[in-house]
């Protein structure tokens, strides 16, 4: 003999499994098909598998909520034109180093290891059109500096 679920238990284990779901912040899955970026030091080349940030709501997600991110992998911010951005890191766990890079694919600025979890602006002088995020602390390690050239596969542009 099979028995039913009680409707009241039902619609209680409903309630409680969605609030459970709701409270749990999960990272946003990585893009399908990641691009990469390349980045020339002038002694090597520093390739980084990029997830892009094109819309409104994927730049204000951004790289929110991961409590890890791989060595080579990053996230790069496309903007329709230079202006001065200005980033943050509200619910993100991991420290940033975000490099700011102009219209002509050239690095502006960097902020190293970016403090995870505060509201403190983030920016360099100028103006920049895309900013890629990676792991904190590996623009040093790299030796990543204003004026370096980077560069981006095909494949980002069709996005």
């Amino acid at each position: 003999m099979m028995r039913r679920f009680p409707q009241r238990l039902a619609g209680f284990a409903l309630a409680v499994a969605l609030a459970s779901q709701a409270a749990c912040k999960t990272a946003p899955a990585p893009a399908p098909n990641p691009s990469t970026v390349t980045i020339e030091t002038g002694a090597w080349k520093v390739p980084v598998a990029v997830e892009l940030a094109v819309t409104p709501a994927e730049h204000e997600r951004g790289l929110m909520y991961r409590e890890r991110m791989d060595s080579d992998a990053g996230m790069l911010f496309i903007s329709d034109s230079p202006r001065h951005q200005v980033f943050w890191m509200k619910n993100t766990l991991i420290p940033l180093d975000m490099i700011f890079i102009g219209a002509d694919w050239r690095i502006t600025g960097i902020v190293e290891n970016a403090e995870p979890r505060t509201l403190s602006s983030r920016e360099v002088p100028g103006d920049s059109q895309y900013v890629l995020e990676i792991n904190g602390g590996l623009s040093a390690r790299y030796g990543l500096h204003a004026g370096q050239a980077v560069h981006l596969d095909a494949a980002a542009g069709r996005k």
